[in-house]
């Protein structure tokens, strides 16, 4: 499952609180790279009492308050994860259709992603170390987009992971054993036609875990379940990559897909929930302006090294022009 979405939410519907969203949802851009970040466990973050909005315009006090809502009890969330496969399962095996309509951000995403994960290989695998194959999993795969444009070029091995099968054969068609795609050194292995909340993967298999555009089908609680379980798919010093669309504050709540998108601090305090730090983080750059900000973190399992700088005395009594 893929989609970019519109930022109020998603594109394709009149809505009467467009203007609204676009002043509260889209989010400033900031740096293009951002420092370490490390959350210990007992440091409050509040945006979990943060208000959100759905696509219809309702307005919730809370993420607690939504989820009890929509998947509060078993049946509840039975449906939640019906429905949000069902939604996909009526979309088309296209670019244009994972996408939701927007085809032409996979160039932007693509180039954003490749400089990303260019910086992370060099520093967490750099070619002279590296004494056996990189593997990666592509998360929420659907038709093999991003397997097929950026982590085969650069992994000697990737599996796929997507819950809407029409979506997993198209990839297979594209990326199977008997296409030109694969190679003996860089090629698709395994197809697993699993949702997120239930996969648990092989141990120590990964270099990286890919996960874009996906995971905001997860309940908070199945979103640290996934995470605390798929650690064991990492190999030491491996590492999972988030790209996601962000509110600016709080959550929203998408009505038609049954996906929630949240804000950076959210996603920070899930992750330190997770027991993940942030090694690395980038903006995406070059997306329309009615879309959803995007963001891209490189997750770790262990607390980023932090980097003293210090200068001679030389250095830091020299004059220096103000910028």
């Amino acid at each position: 499952m893929e989609v970019v979405k519109a930022n109020w939410a998603f594109s394709n519907r009149e809505c009467s609180v467009i203007g609204f969203f676009r002043t509260c949802v889209s989010l400033s851009s900031g740096s293009s790279h951002r420092c370490s970040v490390s959350f210990p466990p007992n440091r409050q973050i509040r945006c979990m009492d943060a208000a959100g909005l759905d696509s219809d315009g309702r307005e919730f006090k809370s993420p607690d308050e939504m989820w009890t809502e929509q998947a509060g009890d078993p049946n509840k969330k039975t449906l939640w994860y019906r429905n949000g496969v069902s939604y996909w399962e009526g979309v088309e095996a296209s670019m244009d259709g994972v996408l939701g309509g927007f085809a032409n951000v996979n160039e932007p995403d693509i180039k954003c992603s490749e400089e990303f994960l260019k910086i992370i290989l060099s520093e967490r695998f750099p070619a002279d170390a590296r004494h056996q194959p990189l593997v990666a999993l592509d998360c929420g795969s659907g038709i093999g987009r991003i397997t097929k444009n950026l982590l085969i070029r650069h992994f000697n091995e990737v599996d796929l992971l997507e819950p809407v099968s029409h979506f997993l054969e198209a990839a297979r068609q594209t990326l199977g054993p008997e296409n030109h795609m694969n190679s003996d050194t860089h090629k698709a292995v395994n197809f697993y036609c699993v949702p997120l909340q239930d996969f648990t993967p092989e141990s120590e298999r990964y270099d990286v875990i890919w996960i874009q555009w996906c995971i905001g089908h997860l309940t908070d609680d199945d979103f640290v379940s996934f995470f605390k379980r798929a650690k064991v798919g990492l190999k030491p010093g491996g590492l999972f990559i988030l790209k996601e669309n962000l509110a600016r504050s709080g959550f929203v709540l998408d009505n038609e897909d049954r996906s929630v998108t949240r804000s950076d601090l959210y996603f920070k305090e899930l992750f330190s929930r997770c027991g993940l730090h942030v090694y690395k983080s980038k903006d995406q750059r070059g997306f329309p302006e009615e879309l959803f900000a995007v963001k891209i973190y490189a997750l770790t399992t262990d607390v980023p090294k932090k980097v003293n700088r210090t200068r001679s005395k030389s250095q830091a009594n020299r004059p220096r022009i103000i910028k």
